[in-house]
């Protein structure tokens, strides 16, 4: 880390990020733990929401961090006076928020707490769209007309998909400056990417036996089928919250009709994963349904949760990782499957496919086109290892310490718009076609 400390010393001396964080279980507060835990000690802080008021449950991480402060009142009650009375003394600090509408429920109250604070701001959207028929953009109505609001009153946006970023800009083309991508960042899991499959399989088989705390019914039946233990058998699955929108029922349909199309093969689902709210009738009804759908021979649902450091070991087991979600912008699972190293087929879909297509993945607007690709892949093992090289190769170039330093890279840039930026690292790669941010060489 001492590129970041160096570059430090003459840049932005403090990112204030305004977010939920751990032990907060969304999405976002997993992305904002993640970046920060590649920044340097005191170079960054968190202003977070209250704990007891924030409204969904907490995760079972629950130390609390020395640098972060759960300051704003809620999601529906907040405004600038809550921020600033606990900003650091002194300056030199930029305050960078998450957004996302369920967080911000409020878009002309965000929009004026940013319009109060005599601070540069950057804000990272997260959920915006680029592939609705709701404007001519791409972007849905409700994002058009937050960003109308939001882009006079912020230094810079950053995006995670050269497709965000172009509908952004034709939008607005009179703030293309104020418009970063910045990707989303990426997990690196070098112990677990070199194993083999085969071996990977052979690990997650023991740890769901033994550690998962599984009905006993199933871990016979698992046992007993041995589908993480055959040669033979080609696993497609997936993990993660137990939502309808994540296309969790497509991993059972993808099954059936690819052993259709190979009936010489054997070819099993799997898929693990735990509701965030266990109390959300809709999901709770979609969870009983789900484990009816796969309680038949060769597919299992586990409705569990996964432990951080076997969800890595189960992505890279997996002979295919699939997603066919109804609704989706970035994918925090994409960003640990690609460090695993695993093979990723999923529809193409917003940012996930813009992602997936450059790591090297499949990604398919139509179900049959996608399942025709998986046969392939089947059929050629060596076209799973070509992509699995692929996606560790995005992972490096895109890892949570790259983009953690390209955070600090654009708030030096909002800080002192006029200093000469350096030359980006060949190591590193962008997209030249939009306003990557470059990074230093480590």
């Amino acid at each position: 880390m001492a590129t970041i400390h160096t570059k430090l010393m003459t840049g932005v001396k403090t990112i204030s990020f305004v977010t939920p964080y751990k032990p907060i279980m969304c999405g976002i507060a997993d992305y904002t733990y993640f970046v920060t835990q590649e920044c340097p000690d005191g170079a960054w802080d968190v202003l977070s929401f209250n704990l007891d008021h924030y409204g969904v449950p907490l995760s079972f991480y629950r130390s609390l961090d020395i640098h972060v402060r759960y300051c704003i009142p809620s999601r529906t009650d907040f405004c600038a006076s809550s921020i600033l009375k606990y900003m650091r003394p002194g300056g030199d600090q930029v305050l960078w928020f998450q957004h996302e509408f369920g967080i911000w429920p409020d878009s002309a109250r965000f929009v004026g707490m940013l319009r109060d604070l005599n601070y540069p701001k950057v804000v990272t959207l997260h959920t915006l769209h680029f592939q609705s028929d709701e404007t001519v953009y791409g972007l849905r109505q409700n994002e058009y007309a937050f960003l109308r609001m939001l882009l006079p009153h912020t230094d810079a946006v950053t995006v995670f998909s050269k497709g965000v970023y172009e509908a952004v800009t034709a939008a607005f083309p009179e703030h293309t400056d104020k418009v970063h991508v910045l990707r989303h960042g990426t997990h690196l899991y070098p112990e677990i990417s070199s194993l083999s499959k085969a071996e990977a399989k052979v690990r997650l088989h023991d740890y769901m036996l033994s550690e998962l705390g599984l009905d006993v019914a199933i871990r016979e039946r698992l046992r007993q089928e041995r589908v993480l233990l055959d040669p033979d058998v080609s696993v497609i699955g997936g993990t993660g919250f137990v939502t309808a929108s994540k296309g969790t029922g497509f991993i059972n349909i993808a099954c059936d009709k690819l052993q259709r199309m190979l009936p010489g093969k054997k070819i099993a689902a799997l898929y693990v994963g735990h509701l965030r709210e266990p109390d959300n009738a809709t999901d709770r009804e979609w969870a009983d349904g789900a484990k009816a759908i796969f309680n038949v021979p060769g597919q299992f649902f586990f409705e569990t949760y996964l432990p951080r450091e076997i969800l890595p070991v189960l992505l890279r087991a997996l002979d295919v990782y699939f997603y066919w979600p109804s609704d989706c912008t970035q994918s925090g699972i994409v960003a640990h499957a690609l460090g695993a190293g695993a093979t990723i087929a999923c529809r193409d879909l917003e940012g996930v496919g813009e992602t997936v297509k450059m790591a090297g993945g499949l990604a398919h607007k139509d179900l049959e086109g996608l399942l025709l690709d998986i046969r392939e892949l089947l059929l050629d093992p060596s076209l799973s290892e070509q992509m699995s090289e692929r996606a560790l190769g995005y992972a490096e170039n895109f890892s949570w310490r790259n983009q953690a330093l390209r955070h600090f890279e654009l708030a030096e840039r909002i800080q002192r718009p006029k200093v000469q930026l350096l030359v980006p690292s060949s190591s590193v790669a962008t997209d030249t076609s939009v306003r990557e941010e470059p990074s230093l060489a480590f």
